[in-house]
């Protein structure tokens, strides 16, 4: 993660958060281990697909996600920190050879997380599942887009 937020977040936030964001802005299939130093043993992961319960869990989720990408890099935009949890506003960038042609794919979404133990304890992420996935899609996508413009009207 890039971390394009409009505030210090060394200097103003626990060091949980500190060390997701700067866990996330060097992520990727090389170091995934990195993550037993971000996330609780018991931590709880929700996503528009998945809920995940446990490190385990969560690290073969990532192991599975992270083979599968070209690239994966995300830019935050803004973090609101108050106490043990944290929302944290970003855009994602990433490539799948199956998906928009291996062209880029740009999510914006969030992610509220919650600290324990100097560790990460429950992380959820909202985003538009439709213009992450279904809408990269060969066939999918142009319906999925079709629907999008007319509920728009």
């Amino acid at each position: 993660m890039q971390n394009n937020a409009p505030h210090d977040t060394a200097t103003t936030s626990p060091f949980w958060l500190n060390n997701f964001v700067n866990v996330y802005q060097t992520l990727s299939t090389d170091n995934l281990d990195l993550l037993s130093t971000i996330y609780h043993r018991d931590v709880i992961f929700i996503d528009p697909i998945h809920e995940l319960k446990g490190f385990d869990n969560l690290f073969e989720y990532f192991q599975n996600l992270y083979q599968n990408l070209t690239t994966c890099d995300f830019v935050i935009t803004n973090i609101i920190a108050e106490k043990d949890q944290a929302a944290i506003y970003w855009t994602m960038s990433y490539q799948h050879p199956k998906l928009n042609k291996g062209n880029l794919i740009n999510v914006i979404g969030h992610s509220h997380i919650k600290g324990y133990e100097d560790k990460v304890i429950y992380h959820r992420d909202y985003l538009d599942l439709g213009a992450m996935l279904y809408e990269q899609l060969p066939v999918l996508g142009k319906l999925v887009k079709l629907i999008k413009q007319k509920a728009a009207k």
